[in-house]
């Protein structure tokens, strides 16, 4: 799997996500340090019942196994947070949701997190910018 910013859930295949942030070295720890018995499944398998529910309904199949369980695929959930959002943010459900909200003239933040719905391993996988208002116009 890429974490490449064209890559991520619903962006646009020509977009450039400046100031993108990738949790993949954070992931690869937290993982280490379950396998090797330093976190229970109870610590990393915590995803609350909205995201768990966000991601059997909206999230998008990853090509990737659950790294806690196995049994499982990764689903991506998509949120998006900024002004005149809701406070717990929004699921982006398609790459069309995300391109209208990439023309508010606010600058937004899209949160993609991985979620095993089996479960419930859940991590933040990256972060970037959408919106006009993020200084590249």
């Amino acid at each position: 799997m890429t974490f490449r910013p064209e890559a991520t859930r619903g962006a646009p295949n020509n977009a450039a996500f400046p100031g993108q942030v990738d949790f993949r070295l954070a992931r690869n720890a937290v993982v280490n340090d379950y396998k090797k018995g330093r976190l229970s499944r109870h610590d990393v398998c915590d995803a609350h019942p909205e995201l768990l529910r966000a991601a059997r309904n909206l999230g998008e199949p990853a090509s990737i196994d659950c790294p806690i369980c196995g049994q499982h695929q990764v689903v991506l959930v998509s949120y998006v947070f900024g002004p005149r959002m809701p406070p717990s943010g929004k699921v982006v459900e398609s790459a069309k949701a995300l391109g209208h909200l990439a023309g508010r003239s606010s600058e937004l933040a899209c949160y993609v997190v991985e979620v095993c719905p089996g479960c419930s391993w859940n991590h933040l996988a990256r972060t970037y910018p959408v919106g006009r208002g993020r200084g590249a116009r």
